[in-house]
């Protein structure tokens, strides 16, 4: 079966608006191949002038007109979003999920049917095209089928394959790690606001600090801990934070948050 649109997009809030601004400005698809569907005309009005893609107020014209339906909800409302478009599905038709703590098997159970499930993790930096995305499917989803669909979500940062028991894990290391670092910026920042440095800059350069340590970790291949190490010369200034920071419970302060994170998931 032929359909008017590539993929439909079931809600349009932050997430699905920084996936849809990533898939438009890297032309991955052509704004006339996505719709989207959300309660609120206003933000509508704004996703359409700032990407131009076709837009509705109802979900049933998405789940006919679309190949791939992205259900961009929060995880509360799944149950009732699928409650009202399955009388309208097919089995053709590809189902993307990106709600923590919904197995693909609770998805196919909502349908009542054998569907074709991807299930995926991105997080908000696909606004800015520097996403990370982890992604599943269940058997009924053909190779070329997920591939396409990475393909798509490769158009705002990276998409990674994973079994589905680690999608737990996924939510805490990067889905809501954007989260923590932008604590850590802030946090960074008000330090040098407070050694005398105005705040625009010092947001600029805690910022781009954690930028470039990123990167330096992505592209070297190096170990975080050896990368660590070459700041740290003997008996300087950068050793003495480090002790500070292990000694007020840094690193297990990160760990238990994204514990708690998971956990919140698995509940």
């Amino acid at each position: 079966m032929k359909y008017k649109y590539k993929i439909g997009f079931i809600g349009c809030g932050n997430m699905a608006s920084a996936m849809i601004g990533g898939i438009v400005k890297r032309n991955i698809l052509k704004p006339q191949e996505i719709i989207a569907s959300n309660r609120s005309q206003e933000k509508l009005t704004s996703i359409q002038k700032e990407c131009g893609i076709d837009v509705t107020t109802n979900n049933l014209l998405v789940a006919e007109e679309a190949r791939m339906i992205v259900l961009a909800v929060k995880p509360m409302f799944y149950e009732d979003v699928i409650k009202e478009i399955k009388k309208v599905v097919k089995k053709s038709q590809i189902i993307i999920t990106i709600a923590p703590g919904i197995d693909m098997d609770r998805i196919g159970y909502l349908f009542g049917q054998e569907m074709k499930i991807v299930r995926t993790m991105p997080n908000t930096p696909a606004m800015v095209c520097a996403g990370m995305t982890a992604a599943c499917c269940n058997e009924a989803v053909e190779e070329d089928e997920i591939a396409e669909v990475c393909r798509i979500f490769d158009g705002f940062g990276k998409t990674e394959l994973i079994p589905e028991r680690l999608m737990d894990a996924v939510v805490a290391v990067s889905g809501s790690s954007p989260a923590y670092i932008y604590m850590l910026i802030e946090a960074m920042a008000d330090a040098a606001v407070a050694e005398g440095m105005q705040r625009a800059q010092a947001y600029r350069f805690a910022a781009q600090a954690v930028l470039g340590s990123a990167k330096m970790v992505l592209e070297t291949g190096k170990h975080p801990g050896e990368l660590k190490d070459m700041v740290c010369s003997p008996g300087g200034t950068t050793i003495a934070a480090v002790m500070e920071l292990e000694r007020t419970g840094f690193r297990s302060a990160v760990m238990e948050a994204m514990k708690v994170c998971a956990d919140k998931c698995r509940d």
